[in-house]
């Protein structure tokens, strides 16, 4: 049924605009700031565009809700209101003593999509995580993608469901007592689809980053583009009930302004998070090594709940895979002492020389001030797979024994761990780059340059996945046959038990580093991490290793292999293993 709606958009940029709506054309009137307006008879899921200057064609808006047709056809209005939410008793959860589950739709079933999600549902909540964190969802150009193409970001990828379904998997989560975090990118915007600057300023002059120009942030009429990103924020967290999100590589966000945009998002989450009467949590991708990040407002810093740390993961995987190439060359060369000070400061560059940019880097954390838990640790994650040449896992190189090891440190250290999707079980299909950009051009130079950039570093450019083939996309998602097999069973048990022990031992989620302690021995590559009354014994070696503890210890809580013998202060711990011992 027809009625009058308000159509509203900024668009400072051109002289004229106009409206369609269901194939007819409307004028619209301008005010002082930018905004256009008409109020036009609309049903609740009709078709609208905008046509701006001489331009008959029509154009997305681009606070869309619902792209059907994809991001270059027409927006479909969508009322997040009229979803009937059945997790009235959620309450939601802190971040602090969680578990993260990273999870892309696209290759995480067979089917792809949202509502296949929620059938796998089951697996998780058996498994023990605490927050599934989805990829970006917002609308892209294609059917497949990672997601950091995304060019309308108020819409949820049509492919994947659309927004219904994405409201049914958030209900869905919730109903299974599961928290979901929104991974969001507003650092720059996809190469095929964006037709943001015909609208507004929504790039900087001169600015670019790694992936293109970057966010109007502190130029000229920056005021309403910040709008534009933090109304975004507000409304993944409100109207889809979400309970966080994960912000893309935040120090690709250029703000000179003396409130940073960063800050000014805190403020308003933390706002919401008070009207909504449920925990919100903000978590930053940043490579600045920054603790100000994650320090409060009322401290200085920009109220950021949480941020990765890059810093563990490349510790723990130099050492388990003795890569050191690039960026992982420092970790290497310090080897187990470089594992012990990422997890007793989280940062292993706090002001020291980084060979990889050539220049030192980084501060460090003050432990007695900031908890562990505002840092996620994690052995693998989209970036650490995806970017490698092939997409091959960590299990494609590493034992079942050191993939077991790993996963101890990751669960039993002082972080917030997390997960990537089919981690659990050392999933053997790769997760490789994939496109599927319709503008051949785009398409032809996206698979070119991956390949020469792979070149450059020596790689045959035949080995390297074509980005475009759309088997890149099928060969990226997961075997569910697998869980059931060995080695893949025993794996994904060794996680299920030690998710179950951190609910069972408050030791191994006390988020204090001032108190985390390890002792290492590089000859025998063995480390020792204390938590509280518990020793995390690792050894990464290939014979069974003698560990003399600080204390004696009175019994063996969990193994990833064999039982280690106890006598004493003396544990004998297998080849390639790990366990939890009790003093």
């Amino acid at each position: 049924m027809s009625a009058p709606v308000e159509f509203a958009v900024w668009a400072p940029v051109p002289e004229r605009v106009r409206l369609q709506v269901d194939g007819t054309v409307h004028d619209m009137r301008r005010d002082d700031d930018g905004w256009w307006r008409a109020e036009v008879e609309a049903g609740p899921e009709s078709d609208y565009g905008y046509l701006l200057g001489d331009d008959d064609t029509p154009r997305p808006d681009p606070r869309s809700r619902r792209q059907p047709d994809g991001v270059h056809g027409l927006s479909r209005r969508f009322d997040p209101s009229a979803y009937a939410w059945g997790d009235t008793a959620w309450t939601g959860r802190p971040l602090a003593g969680g578990v993260v589950y990273e999870l892309h739709v696209g290759t995480f079933t067979p089917e792809g999509t949202l509502d296949s999600a929620i059938d796998r549902l089951g697996h998780l909540a058996d498994l023990g995580v605490d927050f599934v964190e989805l990829l970006p969802v917002n609308g892209f150009d294609g059917t497949h993608n990672w997601g950091y193409d995304g060019v309308l970001w108020y819409t949820v990828q049509e492919s994947y469901g659309g927004p219904a379904a994405y409201q049914r998997f958030v209900d869905a989560c919730h109903q299974r007592g599961i928290g979901v975090i929104q991974d969001v990118v507003y650092n720059h915007l996809g190469p095929s689809g964006n037709y943001l600057p015909l609208f507004m300023p929504i790039f900087s002059e001169g600015g670019a980053n790694t992936w293109g120009e970057s966010v109007n942030l502190s130029g000229p009429d920056s005021d309403e583009v910040r709008r534009y990103i933090l109304d975004n924020a507000l409304m993944w967290l409100r109207d889809m009930h979400v309970d966080g999100l994960r912000l893309d590589a935040v120090h690709a966000l250029v703000d000179e302004r003396a409130t940073h945009v960063l800050e000014e998002m805190a403020q308003e989450v933390d706002r919401l998070s008070v009207a909504v009467g449920r925990p919100l949590t903000l978590i930053a991708e940043s490579d600045l090594n920054d603790p100000r990040v994650v320090t409060p407002r009322v401290a200085g810093g920009t109220g950021i709940h949480a941020q990765w740390s890059d810093d563990f993961h490349h510790a723990l995987h130099a050492t388990l895979t003795g890569e050191g190439q690039g960026y992982y060359g420092d970790f290497a060369e310090a080897g187990l002492a470089g594992l012990a000070k990422t997890l007793t400061g989280a940062f292993f560059h706090d002001g020291t020389w980084s060979s990889f940019r050539r220049r030192s880097h980084g501060r460090p954390v003050d432990t007695a001030r900031l908890p562990g838990w505002k840092f996620l640790g994690y052995l693998q994650d989209h970036d650490q797979i995806g970017n490698r040449a092939i997409g091959d896992r960590v299990s494609a190189t590493l034992s079942p024994g050191l993939l077991a090891v790993g996963a101890t440190l990751v669960l039993t250290g002082p972080f917030t761990p997390m997960l990537f999707m089919g981690e659990e079980w050392g999933a053997s299909t790769p997760w490789q780059f994939f496109t599927s950009h319709t503008d051949p051009d785009i398409g032809r130079a996206t698979a070119e340059g991956r390949k020469n950039e792979f070149a450059e570093h020596g790689w045959d450019a035949d080995e390297v996945p074509d980005p475009q083939d759309p088997e890149t996309f099928r060969r990226s998602k997961l075997d569910w046959s697998e869980p059931s097999r060995e080695p893949h069973a025993r794996l994904l048990e060794v996680h299920r038990t030690l998710l179950a022990l951190r609910r069972q031992h408050p030791d191994l989620v006390d988020p204090d580093l001032s108190a985390v302690e390890v002792g290492w021995d590089d000859d025998d590559r063995v480390l020792v991490l204390h938590r509280g009354a518990l020793r995390v014994v690792a050894n990464l070696s290939g014979q069974p290793q003698q560990v003399e503890l600080d204390r004696p210890a009175t019994g063996v809580l969990f193994a990833t292999a064999d039982e280690p013998s106890v006598d004493g202060a003396t544990v004998t711990v297998p080849a390639e293993s790990a366990a939890v011992v009790t003093t």
